[in-house]
């Protein structure tokens, strides 16, 4: 039983089960376990199969990681224009990129540019932390915050709640700094087995209530991201949409 509130997963989660054979019964078992929307990786491969096999599954996709650091700008809106994504989010970038303030500036150029000709075509940029923009310092200030400070306001922030707690941010401090320039959290409530990195900050994943309530007025989705290595991801995938969906995050 869901709540009827709209629950993502990152399809990065769920990567060695998609393939040519295997999307359509991958992103089928995702909307079985109560996903409404599914936020892909990689748009640009073969869009117009992602696209039917989404509609398939009875999946949305509001959002997609694809970084226009790397990409071509135009191949990426064509491709998130293709699918009817709202958002393209860049989720990674190289942290020796950001280990000075003429990087994080040029990072910052890079994405409000891309941002202005998104919003063209109705679409939003996005970024999307590790735990390095945090624990990395510029000028004795993290990398992050003075990322957010020189993006555009129409630079919307995909918080990885985790991440930045790995990174040494205490989100229940930092969210409500943010403010509405957060539209999307990647959460995560269980683990895999195993996976001991510490927490420098405030670990939130068992805290969710909390997160979710500081994020509320300019939440837009959350998208549950979990990693397994050394396991089967599927019923750490299903406990965590169990849990989001029982309402143990509202």
């Amino acid at each position: 039983m869901t709540t009827g509130q709209p629950l993502g997963i990152q399809l990065y989660s769920v990567r060695d089960d998609i393939g040519p054979a295997d999307l359509d019964g991958t992103l089928a078992r995702l909307a079985g376990l109560g996903f409404t929307h599914a936020e892909p990786y990689d748009i640009l491969t073969d869009p117009d199969r992602l696209g039917s096999a989404l509609r398939d599954a009875g999946l949305s996709a509001a959002s997609a990681h694809a970084s226009v650091v790397r990409h071509d700008v135009t191949q990426v809106l064509d491709a998130a224009e293709a699918l009817g994504i709202g958002t393209v989010i860049t989720p990674y970038v190289d942290p020796g990129s950001i280990a000075d303030r003429a990087g994080v500036r040029r990072l910052a150029e890079t994405l409000n540019a891309a941002a202005a000709l998104a919003a063209a075509r109705g679409i939003r940029i996005g970024y999307h932390n590790h735990d390095f923009e945090f624990a990395q310092e510029v000028d004795g200030v993290p990398a992050y915050e003075l990322l957010a400070g020189l993006l555009d306001p129409a630079v919307v922030l995909e918080l990885d709640v985790y991440w930045a707690g790995v990174g040494g941010a205490d989100v229940f401090e930092l969210l409500p700094r943010l403010g509405d320039r957060v539209r999307l959290l990647h959460v995560v409530h269980e683990r895999e087995p195993g996976n001991d990195r510490p927490v420098l900050g405030v670990d939130a994943t068992g805290r969710m209530g909390e997160v979710f309530a500081l994020a509320a007025a300019s939440l837009e989705l959350p998208v549950v991201e979990v990693v397994a290595h050394h396991s089967d991801v599927w019923p750490l995938v299903a406990r965590n949409a169990a849990y989001f969906l029982a309402g143990a995050a509202a």
